[in-house]
């Protein structure tokens, strides 16, 4: 449906795209993963056409029918909800205005030819439409309005008056009525409370569109995509399979590259003390022009990226009481709105509790209630002692000083900590070098989601309440506020529709529904256990070692011995049958020697030519095919190891003989 072809787009000097290819064909569930800034959205782009390529193609098939998703906000008017939701596309929109100008051409017309014309074109048309749904199109787009987290007072509300992430929500529900070839998201999941994530995800894993999907939501991910595809420094990797899958193949991927490197590294050392040992050697002069001549020609492989390594040190807090809070027969009412009466509700030390229940069943309310950002109007809210309260939400991104600095804001909630601790602290939430000088207000959203995190860590809360903390976090930052949350010693209430972070952190999980609070054990995956129960290459060889001729006697006679005076004949004879004899002693070793080194070369192309198909997404995910290719390196490895070794003794061997023969 739609391929790239060696495609490359450059920004200044940097290369976002370097002659990357990708198809895209039916019924393909795509997940499209990388760091934030790696180049997802300039992919979407140039699969839009709203960027061109600066090299290469991008080919569409004819009338293609692209549905996208963006993650910036978008601006509808004039329409209510369920409106826009019916804006299902031209072709539908062309058939349904065509059979209104039937419609009145019907009224016009008395009989004849032209009558019956126009009957069968509207008998055409009303199949039409009935094959794209519009007969039924307003229930349909009811029931994904109703997934999509939507109460029916809501469908004739005015587009206008909705919040960022509700539009976002009437805007995704039109695109899947548009019944698109091929769905564009782009982290749909953002803008989504869990309960519609999970529709969400039913509907896309039953729906025959073809579909790209930018999400850092990994059990998302998990679900949804049959392969990934990877963009790391301008390329493109594609992976069979969903996530999971895709870390063991990326790492196995990883683990080939660093091999080829490695190897790489190795002969670089051998030749380059080849050339070491016999630079100053006249019998060895082209032997080691020809290995500074491989030197020059050889491709440098580069390392793979290393994962980041998240290794937190944060200040311990101080021991809370065993209750940390308690909400006694609390009311929480918003106007005429009663969200809870009589609430009843304890949090002890060590509780590790996730919030979950439909939007607007009250978890942010009730998150509030126990921050005490909200006033309740009856009941109390009783605090226990020592208890020391850490709140994070989307409101303290707006809380940042946009003139400091990363290191300047996290200094200011740090104390006495010293600057270097300050500075490690940052780079385990993947501030690194230079970054911790850049100013709050040009740092992305996920990386002032990451500086607000350390500055609520920095102050060693013994009581923490996170609201959907994982929005705008790439997948590397999700884990590292898993490992800082599983090192968190103290209380924890969380609201996240992130699975994965759930599982990883959580020891109880409260549903929230109709004012209603019940808690459950575990994490989310007991909690779903639970609640069903309750309801029914190769290189270039070296050349080979070159045979170095014997100095000729003089053919002029009259070079003089050491003592200055002119040899005899007997004294030529004797020295010329003292070289023959030498020659024929070194000859055989030389020739060994020279064999050797021809294999040496062939097993290092042998082996960098296992390297270079190893390192192909294809063959590691090739299982039978990856097991042959690891078995054929190692054997490969240790073949040109004991060659390397023999090389090694025979040089050494050849060069002692030398020495004992006078050079």
């Amino acid at each position: 449906m739609i391929t790239l072809h060696n495609v490359c787009k450059y920004y200044g000097k940097q290369d976002v795209l370097r002659d990357v290819s990708l198809h895209v064909g039916p019924s393909q569930r795509l997940g499209l993963v990388g760091p934030n800034g790696a180049g997802k959205s300039t992919l979407l782009g140039l699969m839009l056409g709203n960027i061109e390529p600066d090299e290469g193609e991008v080919f569409k098939a004819r009338h293609l029918r692209l549905g996208y998703l963006p993650q910036e906000l978008l601006h509808f008017s004039g329409r209510t909800v369920l409106e826009l939701a019916m804006e299902t596309g031209d072709q539908l929109g062309r058939v349904e205005r065509e059979l209104e100008d039937v419609h009145q051409e019907l009224g016009r017309v008395q009989g004849g030819d032209e009558l019956e014309e126009l009957l069968a074109r509207q008998g055409q048309l009303q199949s039409i439409f009935e094959q794209l749904g519009g007969y039924d199109l307003e229930a349909r787009a009811s029931r994904v309005l109703f997934g999509l987290g939507f109460e029916q007072e809501l469908f004739n509300r005015e587009v206008s008056t909705l919040s960022g992430g509700w539009l976002m929500r009437a805007a995704l529900a039109r695109l899947l009525l548009s019944a698109p070839d091929l769905i564009l998201l782009d982290e749909p999941t953002n803008h989504l409370d869990l309960e519609s994530l999970l529709w969400l995800e039913n509907y896309l894993i039953e729906s025959p569109a073809s579909l790209l999907l930018v999400s850092h939501d990994r059990v998302f991910l998990d679900k949804v995509v049959n392969r990934i595809v990877e963009l790391e420094d301008g390329q493109l990797f594609t992976y069979g399979g969903n996530y999971s899958h895709f870390e063991k193949q990326r790492q196995q991927r990883r683990h080939a590259q660093q091999a080829a490197f490695d190897s790489q590294q190795e002969r670089i050392r051998q030749i380059q003390l080849f050339v070491d040992k016999n630079r100053t050697r006249k019998d060895r002069a082209k032997q080691v022009q020809g290995r500074l001549k491989m030197l020059e020609k050889m491709e440098r492989l580069k390392p793979p990226p290393q994962d980041q390594a998240i290794k937190l040190e944060l200040p311990r807090a101080e021991r809370s009481a065993k209750i940390v809070l308690e909400l006694l027969s609390v009311d929480l009412a918003y106007g005429d709105n009663l969200v809870y009466q009589g609430l009843d509700f304890t949090l002890q030390a060590g509780d590790r509790l996730a919030l979950l229940g439909k939007n607007g069943a009250g978890k942010s309310s009730l998150l509030k209630l126990l921050a005490g950002t909200v006033p309740h109007q009856a009941g109390r809210r009783l605090v226990g002692g020592r208890v020391k309260m850490g709140l994070f939400s989307q409101h303290a991104l707006d809380d940042l000083n946009p003139d400091n600095e990363a290191l300047e804001e996290l200094g200011s909630v740090a104390g006495l900590m010293p600057h270097g601790s300050q500075r490690s602290l940052l780079g385990a939430f993947l501030f690194h070098g230079d970054d911790v000088f850049k100013k709050v207000k040009v740092l992305s959203g996920g990386e002032r989601s990451r500086l607000v995190l350390a500055k609520l860590l920095i102050q060693a809360p013994n009581f923490l309440l996170l609201d959907e903390p994982t929005n705008h976090l790439d997948i590397a930052s999700r884990k590292v506020l898993e490992a800082a949350l599983k090192d968190y010693a103290g209380t924890l209430v969380l609201i996240s529709h992130d699975r994965h972070l759930i599982n990883a952190v959580a020891n109880k999980v409260a549903h929230v529904e109709h004012g209603r609070v019940t808690l459950f054990p575990g994490n989310y995956d007991d909690f779903q256990r639970l609640w069903r129960r309750r309801l029914p290459g190769q290189t270039e060889p070296a050349p080979a070692v070159a045979q170095t001729a014997s100095p000729m006697p003089s053919q002029t006679g009259n070079k003089k011995a050491a003592n200055g005076k002119r040899k005899s004949a007997a004294q030529k004879r004797a020295e010329a049958e003292a070289r023959n004899k030498r020659y024929k002693r070194l000859k055989p070793l030389k020739d060994r020697l020279e064999a050797v080194e021809a294999q040496v070369d062939q097993a290092q192309a042998e082996l960098d030519a296992l390297v270079a198909e190893m390192v192909l997404p294809e063959a590691v995910a090739d299982g039978p095919r990856w097991s042959k290719l690891t078995k054929e390196h190692g054997r490969a490895e240790k073949r040109l190891e004991k060659l390397s070794q023999k090389w090694e003794r025979l040089a050494l061997e050849l060069e002692e003989l030398e020495n004992q023969e006078g050079g």
